[in-house]
């Protein structure tokens, strides 16, 4: 078995808003990198990360029921706005108010 120096690379996939990819692509540019790779790695020697406090809210996964028609709607818009369907429904729940509209009196 070969053994791997300690400079190997190994590939990882994440995934970043088009605003940080933009940015990396200018640092490219302005700091005369090659790579994508070499910016993050330059950012990761950087940063303290002892420091940092990440803002985020915790996850949870769950499982509902939703109507076939429902699925394939939710699947139609995911592909024509170039999303997934996790992210639609987060939407979705985002927009639903706590309590229920009123009703208009006529």
């Amino acid at each position: 078995m070969a053994s791997r120096s300690s400079k190997s690379s190994a590939p990882l996939t994440f995934d970043l808003p088009r605003s940080l990819t933009e940015k990396i692509q200018s640092i490219r540019k302005g700091r005369g990198l090659k790579t994508s790779s070499e910016v993050v790695r330059l950012a990761i020697e950087q940063f303290d990360f002892d420091a940092c406090d990440p803002d985020h809210e915790p996850h949870q996964q769950i499982s509902v029921r939703i109507t076939a028609p429902q699925r394939a709607m939710l699947k139609r818009y995911a592909k024509g706005k170039n999303s997934s369907v996790g992210e639609l429904i987060r939407l979705a729940l985002e927009g639903l108010s706590v309590k229920p509209p009123r009703a208009s009196r006529r």
